[in-house]
Formats: structure tokens, C-alpha cells, sequence
């Protein structure tokens, strides 16, 4: 039976934000950033970006982690943390104001875990502040050592052996080390560092129904940092039991993920996932380093550590008075946002049991901004400014690997219409008449025509873009496979001489037997790549099935409209 977690918190919406203002209460020489709570960076007091003097060292990822990463700034270790939602990575903005504001003439570090929202996030943040002058290295750490490789594009996760990470390139900044020598420090620390997780119970998020998935009296190993199924579920174990196994896999000669050898000084760390009681804690400390000095025989063991742990401005405005594209726009774009919003509750539950069980909590809080935004400023006579500002709504309050890729889902959009299509400006009678000669009724199907054609042709781009920055492609197990042969219907159908609303409506239908079609598929991308076979085969992938659900709205809404 599922139930809701109990937590000592006010709004479940606004945890990030308390613990942000209760830890600068408790600790002075900790402050938050200027566009709190927006922007949610936590930075060193002391330090000022131009006049800094050393090498500024930067991490974050989704809350929830605590005292990751916030807990760990300071001297010698980070010079600033930027936080995302719970279990979402930080939106592209808040990173560039965290850079900005500590970064000075000898650059900055970005430690990233190995998670594809951080990547894409970072990544693109990273690059931006490079087109502003500044030095910037990166560092991915993927540390998971429970799940044999190859792990597709997606690789070993980024766990609690990020915190050592943190702490060899602090030290290496401290000292007055180079940006090209702190980065080359940090990724040799990456490279040594093994992590595996167990679980006894499913974590909980503030104000989310907790999963049933772990029975009574069953542990799973391997398990990732935000509640992501684990590598196996077993029966509970002793202890010792239990941490013979993780030091066996973490130390594994046969797929190698840490080059330790006998002989080896080590560093333990022991971290409780924030809910493993100090005793509990010290009775696995009191079996792994015996077990490492005499099982394993590495010379020793140098430290016991213990953790806890592990804007945008619209200058754009709603016309006063639609044009007939405008309401049709308005349509497809209301549909596809309803559609996701009464569909929150099946994605989050396919998503707990593939994922981190908050896609549809996420996909939910861009469909709202979008509707909200829709009201105000949406230029819905220019579609292409409009998808633009889709991407800015999205980009300001989705976080993780969704928020990204939907806002470069919708930069390549706009850049494509942008190249001179009739959606690229509001489409008038004047227009019109400079299109084609011809009666007005035909006129309009031309325009119409045109419309589905340069909508057809941005959707391929869309397509490309977030293939070449996420890295998936068809069979992935990502929302391309709902898109993918949306558009290879629609650009046939299109061609055939389809009438173009009919045409995007046997498009969707594709989109929907692609979504399905992914419960057959192994994962090569995101989290599910984590998941195994069988599981997968019992859920589609969430990202495309939410793909298809606002793709099929938005046709429907074309199709149905009275201006159709």
C-alpha cells in the first residue's frame, strides 16, 4: 500500500528554500546569491568573483541530498553550490549566476555528477560563460560501481564519491594550484573513487505518496541516489553480510571500476543517505576496515569519514486580437498543456518504477507556467516567438533532464522557423497576397499548407538538436522514440498531399504506438538505463509517453478547432 511520507516541513514546494535560509542562519560564513529564491546559490561569504585570487570551485545537482552540495562550501572545498529542485538539476541561469558571481581571473572548476540533466545543464551554462571571457574546466564524476558496464551513453551515476572529489579540488584551489592543474587533480580523483548504494526502504519527497516497490523484509543493492530502482532486491542480510558484498563489487578485478591493488592506501567513506542512524553507521565501519586491511590487503586506511549525505524578462505581449493562426496556436498549445497536467498522476507512477518517480511532478510544473504565461505574453500571432517563450517558461521552473532538453526542444524550433518560414511572423492579408495570386480561399489553404510544412520542418530540427546534445536516438528508450516517427508520418503524409490537420493527426497516432512500443526497448539513455530488463517491459518510458500525450492534444485541437 502506497502512503504519504511524513516530513517536519511547511509547503512541499518551498523545502529547498528553508534549508537554504536555515543553513546561512546557521552558519554566517555562508550566503545566498542576489535573485534568491529564484536563483538558488549558496556561495562563500568572503569571496568576490573579480577580485578572487584563486581558482573558484563549483558543484550542484537536485536537492534532497543534504548536506550535499551546500553543506560542503567553504574554505578548501567549494566555493560555491548551486541547488536544484528535489532530485532536479539546476536550471542553465542559476549555474551562470553562481560562475558570475565567484569566478575570477583564474577561472572556475565545475564538479558535475554524471547524471544527463547536470551535463546538459552545466555543459550549456559552462559555455556560455566561456562566450563571456571566463576560464572554465569541467569534471563529470560517475563513481557507481553496483552495475557492470557497458551503461549506453548514459554511464556510471555520479554518487557520494563526488564529496571526495569536492575536497581534492578544493584543496588543490586552496593552494594556489593553476585552473588547468585543480581540474587535472579533481578528474584524477574521479577516476580512483567507488561507490555502492543499499536500501532498506524507498526514500520519500516532500509531499509525494511514497512507493510500495520494496517489500517487507527485502533490500535492493545498487540502489541510485534518487529512489531509482537498485541493481537486485534481495532478502535482508547481517550487516557483515551485506558489506563484504559492496566491498567486493566496488573492488571487483573484473570490471575494474577503481584501480586499488593490494598495497593500496584508501580513503572510507561511509555515508548514510541521510536517514541511517550513527550506530547503524558505525557497525558497517566496524566490518569494512578489517575487512579491506585483511580480505583485501590495502595497507591502510588513511581516513574514517562519515556523512549524512549524500530571469527571465517578457518583453513580448498577447496580442489584442488573434489572428486565425493565433487561435489556432492558442488551441493546440491549451490542449497539449491540460493533457500533461491531468496526466501527472500515471507519470509519476510509471516514473517510480523506472525513474526517480517525479517526471510527472515536473512535466506538470511546465504545463501550469505555460498556461500562466500563455495569458500575459505569449505572441501568439508569431509562432515562432511564441515556442520561444515556451522554452523560457519551461527553462524558468522545470528542472532536471526534462527542463533542459524541452528548452533545447524548443530553441531548435524556433531557430528553424526563424529561417524564413511563413510562422516565422504573424502571417496578415498582406502576406498572404504576397504568397500567391490565386482566390482567397485558396490563399489560405497555401498558408495553411505552409504553416504544417515549416511546423513539420522544426520538429525535425527539434528532434536533431536534442539527439545531438542528449546523445539518444531511436530505440533509446527516450522521447524520441514517441517523436521520431511523429515526424516521419507527418513530413510523408505532408508530402502525399495530406490535408495538413489530417496529416498531424495520423502523425500523433504515430507518436502514441512509438511511446507504447518503448516497453520493449532496453534503456541506453537517462535513468532507466539503471533498471532492469524486466522491469522496463512492464512500464513505458514516461518521457515519451508524455511526449505523445500533449503531441496527440495539440492534433486533436487543430483538427477539432472550429478555424481549422
Amino acid at each position: 500500500m502506497s502512503f504519504q511520507g511524513k516530513k517536519l516541513i511547511n509547503d512541499p514546494n518551498d523545502v529547498v528554500t528553508e534549508f537554504i535560509e536555515g543553513l546561512v542562519e546557521t552558519y554566517p560564513g555562508l550566503q545566498y546569491l542576489d535573485g534568491f529564491p529564484e536563483i538558488k546559490v549558496v556561495l562563500r561569504g568572503d569571496v568576490s568573483g573579480p577580485s578572487y585570487d584563486k581558482v573558484a570551485v563549483i558543484s550542484g545537482g537536485g536537492s534532497g541530498h543534504e548536506p550535499a552540495h551546500a553543506g560542503y562550501v567553504g574554505p578548501g572545498m567549494l566555493t560555491a553550490a548551486i541547488c536544484g529542485d528535489i532530485f532536479a538539476s539546476p536550471p542553465v541561469d542559476s549555474i551562470l549566476a553562481g560562475i558570475r558571481a565567484v569566478t575570477g581571473p583564474k577561472g572556475c572548476l565545475l564538479i558535475v555528477k554524471n547524471y544527463t540533466g547536470d551535463r546538459l545543464n552545466f555543459g550549456l551554462a559552462a559555455e556560455q560563460a566561456k562566450s563571456e571571457g571566463y576560464k572554465i574546466e569541467s569534471v563529470i564524476v560517475g563513481d557507481d560501481c553496483a552495475l557492470p558496464p557497458p551503461r549506453g551513453i548514459a554511464g556510471r551515476r555520479g554518487l557520494a564519491g563526488t564529496v571526495l572529489v569536492h575536497k581534492v579540488a578544493g584543496a588543490a584551489a586552496a593552494a594556489g594550484l593553476s585552473l588547468v592543474d585543480v581540474a587535472a587533480e579533481a578528474k584524477r580523483a574521479s577516476e580512483m573513487v567507488g561507490t555502492m548504494g543499499v536500501a532498506l526502504s524507498v526514500c520519500t519527497l516532500p509531499g509525494q505518496v511514497t512507493s510500495d516497490r520494496l517489500r517487507h523484509g527485502k533490500m535492493e543493492l545498487g540502489l541510485g541516489i534518487h529512489g531509482e530502482p537498485g541493481a537486485a532486491v534481495a532478502d535482508i542480510q547481517p550487516v557483515d553480510v551485506v558489506v563484504s558484498h559492496v566491498l567486493n563489487q566496488i573492488l571487483s578485478m573484473e570490471t575494474h571500476y577503481v584501480p586499488i591493488t593490494r598495497g593500496s592506501r584508501v580513503v572510507l567513506m561511509v555515508n548514510g543517505l541521510g536517514a541511517t542512524p550513527v550506530m547503524e553507521l558505525m557497525i558497517v565501519a566496524r566490518k569494512a576496515v578489517p575487512e579491506l586491511q585483511l580480505e583485501h590487503g590495502l595497507a591502510e586506511i588513511t581516513h574514517l569519514l562519515r556523512f549524512q549525505f549524500l530571469f527571465h524578462n517578457h518583453a513580448l505581449s498577447r496580442p489584442q486580437e488573434l489572428s486565425k493562426q493565433g487561435y489556432l496556436l492558442e488551441a493546440a498549445i491549451e490542449a497539449a498543456a491540460n493533457e500533461i497536467i491531468n496526466l501527472k498522476d500515471n507519470l509519476n507512477e510509471w516514473d517510480s518504477r523506472v525513474g526517480d518517480g517525479d517526471c510527472g511532478t515536473t512535466m506538470y510544473k511546465g504545463a501550469a507556467a505555460i498556461l500562466e504565461d500563455m495569458k500575459k505574453h505569449y505572441p501568439l500571432n508569431d509562432a515562432a516567438e511564441t515556442i520561444n517563450e515556451i522554452g523560457a517558461s519551461i527553462r524558468r521552473v522545470m528542472g532536471g533532464t526534462s527542463g533542459i532538453i524541452y528548452d533545447i526542444f524548443c530553441k531548435a524550433a524556433y531557430a528553424k522557423l526563424k529561417e524564413g518560414s511563413p510562422l516565422s511572423t504573424s502571417i496578415t492579408a498582406k502576406k498572404c497576397k504576397m504568397c500567391i495570386h490565386v482566390s482567397c480561399i485558396s490563399r489560405l489553404l497555401y498558408v495553411k499548407q505552409c504553416i504544417l510544412n515549416a511546423g513539420a520542418d522544426a520538429l525535425e530540427a527539434s528532434i536533431a538538436a536534442v539527439s545531438k546534445y542528449g546523445g539518444a536516438k531511436a530505440g533509446y528508450r527516450t522521447m524520441l522514440d514517441a517523436l521520431i516517427p511523429a515526424s516521419a508520418v507527418l513530413q510523408e503524409r505532408l508530402s502525399a498531399g495530406d490535408e495538413p490537420s489530417t496529416a498531424f493527426l495520423l502523425s500523433s497516432e504515430a507518436a502514441e504506438a512509438g511511446a507504447e512500443s518503448t516497453k520493449q526497448m532496453q534503456a541506453q539513455a537517462g535513468r532507466s538505463t539503471y533498471v532492469s530488463g524486466e522491469i522496463l517491459a512492464t512500464v513505458p518510458d514516461p518521457g515519451a509517453m508524455a511526449a505523445s500525450a500533449w503531441y496527440k492534444a495539440a492534433a486533436l485541437a487543430v483538427k477539432n478547432h472550429p478555424r481549422s
